[in-house]
Order: C-alpha cells, then structure tokens, then sequence
C-alpha cells in the first residue's frame, strides 16, 4: 500500500509541475475557444439587429414608393444605404428609388443608384438586374459601348438570355445587323420554350430583315 501510496505521490508532483508548465496555455486556449464562441453568439445577435433595423427602414422606403415621390424614395433608399450598405435591403431599395427615378425623367439619378447597386450587391441576381437596367438606360441614350461594356460583365447561364437580347437591342441600334440577329438568336435559344417573350425576339429576328 505504501508503494502504492508512493506512486500515487508521484503522479501528482509529475502532475503539478506539468500544470505550472502548461497551465497558462491551456487556459489561454479555453479562454479564447469561449470566446471565440461567445464572439461567434454575439455576432449572430449583432446581424439580426442589424437585419430588423435594415428591414425597418426598407419598409420605409415602400411606405414612400406609395408616395409615388422619387426624391422622399430616393432620401428613405440613401438612408438605408448609409446605414445598412451591406444589407441585401439597400441593394432592393436602391433599384426602387432608380425605378422612380426613371418614371421621374431623373436619369442621371437613376443611374448613380443603379451604379450603387452594381457595386455594392451582395447578391448576383441584383447586380445583374441592376446591371440589365443600367445597359438599357445607356440604350436609349445612344450611348452604345457604354451598353455594351455593362453586358460584357459576367452573369449567371441564367440571365444569359436577358443578357443576349440587350445586346442585340444595342447592336441592332448600331446598324450591325449580322451581330444582332447571333445576339438575339443566342437569346432565343436560351429563353424558355413556351416563354411569351421568346416570341418576342422571334418577331426581332424578323424584323431585322435579310443579313447585309
């Protein structure tokens, strides 16, 4: 028993001085594991205020799309953005004000908030709806390559049919009828069968009369 007393002794001075050796790092390492953990807690929390207050202030900004008054949209939609930038909720509110600013005849507005969401979306399918709308502003101000930059951008297979039917609006705009009728045959072979709107490019097609 003794000598088992002994050994025992033994294992809890071998104990001791390892814990003087490496009890520090060991703490160190559960202290920042539970942090990291209550980091990781406290930044869920922090995302989910930020996500209810950006929400607040985006239905502000539907409350003012009701108004049907572009400058009190773009005001509630500049506020959100300063704020809440990062929010999936500015990008949204930012294509709103744009959308009344064109209806307002503001086309250099829309086109800033427009450019706003291009570079600060953090979802693809707004950057690219933002972008669509930004290539045919630049359309119908006949600044052409301005279009066609913006629809060189790459894009989802998804949008690739919207992507090719613009462009062939802009190169059909230009005179380049071989260029437009490959754009909007792409664009055809890319929209749904029974799509309406592939019709439409169908009567393009046929608009664009024989290939010079």
């Amino acid at each position: 028993m003794a000598s088992l007393d002994l050994q025992e002794q033994e294992q809890v001075e071998a104990l001791k001085a390892w814990w003087k050796e490496n009890g520090k790092w060991v703490i160190g390492v559960l202290v920042v594991g539970v942090l990291g953990f209550a980091g990781v807690s406290y930044w869920k929390g922090y995302q989910a205020k930020q996500a209810a207050a950006a929400a607040l202030l985006y239905a502000e900004v539907e409350k003012q799309v009701a108004s049907n008054d572009a400058k009190r949209i773009g005001d509630a939609a500049d506020a959100l953005a300063s704020r809440y930038g990062s929010s999936a909720y500015a990008s949204r509110a930012q294509l709103l004000a744009a959308q009344a600013s064109l209806q307002a005849r503001d086309v250099a507005h829309a086109k800033v908030q427009l450019q706003w969401v291009i570079e600060h979306a953090g979802e693809a399918t707004l950057q690219d709806t933002a972008r669509l709308k930004l290539a045919s502003v630049l359309l119908d101000e006949k600044q052409y390559d301005e279009a066609l930059k913006q629809l060189d951008a790459a894009h989802p297979e998804s949008f690739t049919g919207l992507y090719a039917d613009l462009r062939g609006d802009v190169l059909s705009a230009q005179g380049k009828t071989a260029e437009a009728r490959a754009a909007y045959q792409q664009a055809y072979d890319k929209t749904d069968a029974n799509s309406m709107y592939r019709n439409l490019i169908q009567l393009k097609m046929d608009g664009l009369g024989s290939t010079k």
